[in-house]
């Protein structure tokens, strides 16, 4: 991280996981205009808090730019508050006491359409699915890791980071059905591409897991392993069902019902995609072997490097956005109870 003023703190390093409320900070710049247009109309309201005698020499000049001083003090200090209200979260975050060299970047890109709910997976395929991946995530320590879930379409549900207990909050929270149908591979594993940084960090990894054709996207899944293996990823894909008929749910214009359904997985497609890349292909066929595969990756990737006498930055956590929000606006308050005072 690199230092800038008054504290050691770089906001381009953070991810924000409530960043709806950071449009806020363009009130702060508003107030402060509307403050200092208020200041300049009212000449004579604010005055130095010592005796009218000792001012003889003192124009309202600078008395103004003391003021603008204090306000822009109070504003930063507010535009810490939102950021803190955004939920900053430092790629250094959950790292405890123990420091590393080296780590994996780790974007995990889990197919949730429909099909995602067939009971050959108990309860089914999706929160089977889930509950491997917390599991994974609980064996790394060093890693940045990510979620990308798709279905139609796809988004980032949490970008790489090393917070793991909200990683996996998120993970729990996913749930099919909330995107445009359809099972779009090559979206999923194209925007899982792209929130891997590029950065130290020497092993970048995907793993892709889905249980159905890719039949939707404008990206095509070759051609996002294709930008993979441009960017020195590792891509390992997952097929997930078991082999034959399978209960799978099905929409009805009278509701969700469940049909027994032939399981259709590309298996060539999604081999192809992680020869490409240097990585592998897994077949899942109960919660057992997607454990198994879990594992296989993580002994396949495993960089974790413990250094005791190599020291980083300690992460930073809202709680110090608060902090440092907090001394902005304690000085700027003091700061104006002290040298000014409004007149009654």
């Amino acid at each position: 991280m690199k230092n800038s003023l008054f504290f050691n703190i770089n906001i381009w390093e953070y991810q924000f996981f409530a960043p709806h409320w950071l449009w806020l900070l363009l009130l702060v710049p508003v107030l402060l205009f509307f403050r200092y247009n208020k200041l300049e109309k009212s000449e004579g309201v604010y005055k130095f808090s010592q005796p009218l005698s000792q001012l003889k020499n003192i124009e309202f000049k600078p008395i103004k730019w003391l003021v603008l001083t204090i306000y822009t003090f109070l504003g930063i200090g507010l535009s810490l508050f939102i950021l803190a209200m955004a939920l900053p979260v430092s790629p250094f975050s959950n790292d405890n006491n123990n420091q590393y060299d080296d780590g994996i970047d780790i974007m995990i890109s889990m197919d949730v359409s429909l099909s995602m709910l067939a009971t050959d997976f108990l309860p089914n395929r999706l929160e089977a699915a889930k509950e491997v991946a917390k599991e994974f995530v609980d064996g790394r320590t060093s890693d940045r890791i990510g979620f990308v879930v798709f279905e139609g379409e796809a988004y980032t549900a949490c970008p790489p980071t090393r917070n793991y207990d909200y990683l996996k909050q998120t993970i729990d929270e996913i749930q099919s059905g909330k995107m445009e149908p359809g099972t779009a591979i090559g979206t999923g594993l194209g925007t899982a591409v792209a929130r891997l940084r590029s950065d130290t960090i020497t092993s970048k990894v995907i793993i892709l897991l889905t249980d159905g054709d890719s039949n939707r996207g404008e990206l095509s899944p070759l051609s996002a392993a294709e930008l993979a293996k441009n960017k020195g990823i590792t891509v390992y894909t997952i097929g997930v069902g078991k082999k034959g008929i399978v209960k799978m749910p099905i929409n009805t214009p009278f509701g969700q019902i469940y049909r027994e359904t032939q399981v259709n997985i590309d298996e060539d497609l999604l081999e192809e995609i992680a020869k490409s890349t240097g990585g592998a292909y897994f077949r899942a066929t109960d919660k057992n072997s997607l454990r198994s595969i879990y594992d296989t990756i993580d002994e396949m990737e495993t960089r974790k490097m413990v250094n005791n006498t190599t020291k980083r930055e300690p992460p930073y956590e809202p709680k110090n956005f608060l902090l440092f929000g907090l001394l902005f606006i304690f000085v700027g308050f003091v700061t104006e109870q002290l040298l000014l005072k409004k007149n009654a």
